[in-house]
């Protein structure tokens, strides 16, 4: 199998959540550790991709001051199967990763890990298995999947039943689930905050 080539896939950071945890805050502007928490997850993302856009319906043009910005052209929150499906119709990569923004750092070998699953499984997907259960926002998608995805955002499909259809690869994580803990409410981000900054 090749060598992993960061250059071939573009991360798309999930970021249009309604935030009613957190009064209907946009949690991936909200500040954790002396910066929004979008910075972070760029920060984690940005030595594993050639590039990097952000899906968001709100807020954009904040959100364009750390990357591009994808909108899924629909009013509403049509949950996050219709920004992976907007990021894939645009994604000029040969693959697609997909995360979500309230995980403040996400694996630094997400993206290697992912793809050597998709492949080694012979899979155009790979999401990641936390040792207790299917992580569907944290996935590797190969672009030819867009109109795929498409169509299942049509039939309202939920992100893991369509990742299930297609016989999606997983990632082996085990051991290693609190790398993918988000934060819902503000007292979350407070409890991060203290254990990453002491």
């Amino acid at each position: 199998m090749p060598a992993f080539d960061p250059t071939l896939v573009t991360a798309a950071i999930l970021a249009g959540g309604e935030g009613r945890r957190v009064g209907g805050a946009d949690k991936g502007l909200l500040e954790v550790g002396g910066r929004p928490l979008i910075a972070h997850v760029i920060a984690a993302l940005r030595p594993q991709v050639g590039d990097i856009v952000i899906c968001a319906n709100r807020n954009v043009d904040r959100y364009a001051q750390f990357a591009p910005v994808v909108t899924d052209g629909a009013t509403g929150f049509r949950g996050p199967l219709a920004g992976i499906a907007a990021a894939l119709r645009g994604c000029k990569s040969p693959w697609l990763l997909s995360v979500a923004v309230d995980c403040p750092q996400p694996p630094r070998d997400l993206a290697v890990r992912l793809h050597e699953a998709a492949m080694n499984a012979g899979r155009d997907l790979a999401a990641v298995f936390d040792g207790d259960r299917v992580q569907p926002l944290f996935a590797l998608y190969r672009r030819a999947l867009a109109i795929d995805a498409g169509q299942a955002l049509k039939n309202d499909m939920p992100v893991i039943r369509w990742q299930q259809d297609l016989h999606r690869a997983l990632a082996d994580f085990s051991g290693r689930a609190r790398e993918f803990d988000n934060l819902n409410m503000l007292e979350e981000f407070r409890r991060w905050e203290r254990n990453a900054h002491g």
